[in-house]
């Protein structure tokens, strides 16, 4: 509880920061979205089970520009429940992403830039069928990363940003998983430090009239182990708005870390490429 009241108070101030300016050269907004699912059978010959659920979304923004300087900020929440038949209810989607990156122009639409980036989830989540076993829960893992480099921006909508001097910082804080070694980690140790180059790809953009696309690819090489083991991990959705408060939206998020381990159906333990599929209907609105 001390761990999520911190992380609050910490993100909180980073939104007053950046949400409390008056000046006209910030441009901020947002948008939250609510969905639900619901299906129900009675005396249904072809079979099936009783199912609801839901899901919430929530990003904000900040841009701010003046003269040479730029300072862009992005956070991400995502929260989603599903009840199959007599099952637990259980975890469909958990994410809280921030991402600011400060930069100064040192030629045109080219800006020496210092990125931060911070990841986690809220709740646990479990190897189901067994829910007694615990594959995540929050700050387990959490993910801080700081790299310095070079920012391309040639549009309000897209960045690509190369950064050669890049820390990652992994953080299990569960001792259980910390002993296991999860995530990467030395048994026993809560941390795990890289050093290494970053690539960070960023799109955001309404590519026909009420259709809005946004995607985030983020790229990373350990200098200190296995430097051809490239960290992948990009995150798209693509927004249908069907009015100022319905719409539609898919999901896409593909990872793949070499320094996490993951037991297929035969018991074998190795890095795989992960994927996460998400789609909801329902109430959003833009501000």
């Amino acid at each position: 509880m001390k761990n999520r009241l911190l992380l609050f108070l910490v993100l909180a101030s980073m939104s007053t920061i950046a949400f409390s300016q008056s000046d006209t050269t910030w441009n901020k907004g947002g948008k939250i979205a609510v969905n639900f699912t619901q299906v129900s059978f009675s005396n249904w010959a072809a079979g099936g089970e009783n199912s609801f659920g839901g899901n919430g979304l929530l990003n904000l923004f900040a841009n701010y520009k003046e003269g040479k300087k730029i300072w862009d900020s992005n956070f991400d929440l995502a929260y989603g429940l599903v009840k199959i038949g007599e099952q637990t209810m259980r975890k469909s989607d958990d994410k809280i992403d921030f991402l600011t990156k400060y930069g100064y122009e040192i030629a045109e639409k080219l800006y020496f830039s210092t990125n931060f980036n911070f990841k986690t989830q809220f709740s646990d989540g479990y190897n189901y069928p067994n829910d007694s076993v615990i594959l995540s829960t929050f700050f387990s893992p959490a993910y801080v990363q700081l790299g310095v480099g070079i920012d391309y921006k040639p549009t309000d909508y897209f960045s690509l940003s190369f950064l050669p001097f890049t820390g990652k910082l992994t953080i299990v804080l569960d001792q259980t998983l910390a002993d296991s070694g999860a995530y990467g980690v030395d048994r026993g140790e809560h941390y795990r430090f890289e050093l290494g180059a970053a690539v960070i790809a960023m799109f955001q953009k309404e590519i026909m009239k009420n259709i809005e696309f946004k995607s985030k690819l983020q790229l990373f090489s350990n200098y200190l182990e296995n430097t051809e083991n490239v960290d992948v991990d990009w995150d798209s959705m693509l927004s249908l708005k069907v009015n100022k408060y319905i719409s539609s939206f898919i999901g896409v998020t593909l990872m793949y870390d070499d320094d996490i381990n993951i037991v297929d159906e035969n018991g074998f333990a190795g890095p795989r490429t992960q994927w996460k599929q998400t789609f909801g209907v329902g109430f959003a609105m833009d501000f």
